[in-house]
């Protein structure tokens, strides 16, 4: 009987033993389940009291603004509210400029890749400038897929660059264009390149181009398209990647000068009747 109880007494204190030691797949250092977290929980009416920190001048430049009574600035762009928020921006459409002040936005979207991208210019009043960038996958789900960008603020000189480039004659273009050559012309259709939509935003003017993948389509608006692409390089390099000719429209510029050279034009491209 006394081998028996002993047995017994063995048997328990290993059970016990190997109820206490940790599992193949927990550490020691773990919090077995249901234990208290190491940390306390936070809390609840401090979450929705508590101060948030303002973003920064180069997030939002025109933030903390009033409307002037005249109204909301005359914003022209084909750009919703909801969009600008999915990218992580504010909408143009909410953005307070006074005079002397300049935005300009490129949107640059390849015809074989849902790989886009957003840059923003903003020249300030008092003298600064800076340059919002944004790239995703903007296709098949509800947001801006692998979304990145950054907010920076741009050396000396980009605001008079910013006013001249918002002043530029080339806003008087057609919104929709195509390269007309002689008496022929052809619309272009984007399979092979990318396509722009180009906004501008001032205190008393509003701006859109777009631009197909005709190579003198975009030549006419090259100038824009390398400032802005330009002040995106050099910051990020999962946005450098997606830009391997850089900010160089060299190609375009030729295409844009020998079509008016030969006698051709930019014209407004035929729109569809209206259902």
């Amino acid at each position: 009987m006394v081998a028996i109880a002993m047995r017994r007494v063995a048997l328990g204190l290993a059970l016990s033993l190997f109820a206490a030691a940790p599992s193949l797949g927990q550490t020691s250092s773990e919090a077995p389940p249901g234990a208290a977290s190491p940390y306390p929980p936070p809390d609840p009416r401090a979450w929705w009291a508590d101060d948030r920190p303002a973003p920064s001048d180069a997030a939002d430049p025109m933030a903390r603004r009033r409307l002037p009574r005249s109204g909301p600035p005359p914003v022209v762009t084909p750009i919703e509210p909801t969009l600008y928020r999915l990218w992580g921006l504010p909408p143009l459409q909410t953005q307070v400029v006074y005079g002397g002040e300049a935005i300009i936005e490129v949107w640059r979207r390849p015809s074989n890749s849902v790989e886009q991208m957003v840059v923003r210019l903003t020249a300030r009043r008092d003298g600064k400038a800076f340059v919002q960038v944004r790239a995703g996958r903007a296709c098949c789900e509800p947001d801006i897929a692998r979304r990145v960008g950054f907010d920076v603020e741009l050396a000396a000189g980009y605001r008079t660059l910013i006013q001249e480039l918002a002043a530029a004659s080339v806003w008087d273009s057609p919104r929709d264009a195509v390269a007309q050559e002689g008496n022929a012309s052809v619309g272009s259709i984007c399979l092979d390149g990318v396509a722009y939509d180009l906004v501008r935003l001032t205190e008393r003017q509003g701006g859109v181009l777009r631009r197909d993948c005709d190579e003198a389509e975009v030549g006419e608006v090259a100038e824009l398209l390398e400032a802005a692409l330009g002040a995106a390089l050099g910051h990020e390099p999962r946005i450098d990647v997606l830009l391997p000719q850089g900010a160089d429209f060299a190609r375009e510029r030729a295409a844009y000068e020998a079509l008016i050279a030969g006698g051709g034009r930019i014209k407004p491209a035929d729109r569809p009747p209206n259902p």
